[in-house]
């Protein structure tokens, strides 16, 4: 499966709807964060294990620590992806 950035974000933004009961799709944004849209610190790790997992994705966890927003989790499965 070929995965671009438009794709990587619907993927995170899918599961962040479906683990975020109070989440409405127009607040999900691409320069939003998880945490902005009141995900706690399990919720942010479902949220990215879930994407990963459906990407086909495998990222060292020290990656993913201190990202801001969704746009530089997207940046970084980005290049996870086209690396292969």
């Amino acid at each position: 499966m070929d995965l671009d950035k438009e794709r990587i974000f619907a993927v995170i933004k899918e599961n962040t709807l479906r683990t975020l009961a109070d989440a409405r799709p127009e607040d999900v944004t691409i320069d939003g964060s998880l945490t902005d849209l009141g995900a706690n610190s399990i919720d942010r790790v479902e949220i990215v294990m879930y994407s990963l997992q459906e990407l086909g994705l495998k990222i060292p966890a020290p990656e993913l620590h201190g990202l801001k927003n969704l746009r530089a989790v997207v940046d970084l499965f980005y290049r996870y992806a086209t690396a292969k």
